[in-house]
């Protein structure tokens, strides 16, 4: 049996060991110096859980109620209705409030000429001028309209009724800016204009442009229209190129000349 090893002779083996680079004890299994450290994971910090605050629940308010809509168009069918001749009539348009034009207007343009003419000219609604004044048809445009059917023997101020004119408009309020009066606006007036129309019994209309040939006819393209009768209200009507179109345009008025003529030919038919 051999003998243990002494101190002295393990501590120069050891030694020994150390001078040829030995730098490890020796284990019972071998051991990859290469691989990595297994990492422990890491535990995700805890993140502090806090209770959700419940806010006070605010009492829903009760919506107000709508106010109930109005319909103007039948409150205006009802006034016109119930007028029994011009002066009722006229009362009944400047006492309507549905038309917000009413507000920003100087006057109710109403009419002007003879409401015992044979012809009633409808025009859009007032410019400045007629605004100013409360008459339809002062301005440039209305000085040229007077001179157009003076060349046929007509006009406001004649004396005689066979050879007067009655001018009015779809609108009695000057739109702002002198822009086109709404669909919604003029159908708040058609009822006024209709009535009208039956309190002056008028052997024709004309209508002078665009707007008065789509709240009477509910038809638009003037260019189309004009030199064409048309009947409306048991009446036969003439679509024309409004004065102030003309202005613009002067090389319109040869169309214009030859309505005049077919308004002129249609009243000696009648005559």
């Amino acid at each position: 049996m051999e003998s243990a090893q002494d101190w002295h002779s393990a501590k120069a083996l050891l030694e020994w060991q150390i001078e040829l680079g030995v730098v490890d004890a020796i284990s019972d299994a071998p051991i990859d110096r290469y691989a990595l450290a297994p990492s422990e994971p890491k535990s995700a910090p805890e993140t502090q859980k806090t209770a959700p605050v419940e806010l006070p629940k605010r009492a829903t308010p009760t919506p107000p109620p709508a106010e109930p809509r109005i319909d103007y168009v039948a409150l205006a069918k009802q006034a016109a209705a119930g007028a029994q001749d011009l002066d009722g009539l006229k009362a009944a348009m400047k006492a309507f409030d549905g038309c917000e034009l009413k507000k920003g207007a100087r006057n109710t343009v109403i009419s002007d000429g003879n409401p015992a003419a044979r012809v009633m000219i409808i025009g859009e609604a007032p410019g400045r001028d007629e605004d100013i004044e409360g008459r339809p048809f002062v301005g440039r445009a209305g000085q040229l309209l007077d001179k157009m059917f003076a060349a046929i023997g007509m006009g406001r101020d004649v004396p005689l009724s066979k050879d007067a004119v009655y001018i009015t408009n779809v609108m009695p309020w000057r739109p702002p800016q002198n822009r086109d009066p709404s669909p919604e606006e003029m159908a708040m007036m058609v009822p006024f204009l209709e009535r009208h129309v039956q309190l002056v019994a008028p052997e024709l209309i004309v209508l002078m442009g665009n707007s008065p040939c789509q709240a009477v006819l509910g038809k638009r393209g003037i260019t189309r229209l004009r030199g064409h009768w048309d009947t409306q209200w048991g009446k036969p009507i003439m679509p024309m190129f409004h004065p102030a179109y003309l202005l613009r345009n002067p090389a319109a008025k040869r169309e214009a000349w030859a309505d005049l003529l077919e308004i002129q030919a249609k009243l000696n038919e009648g005559a």
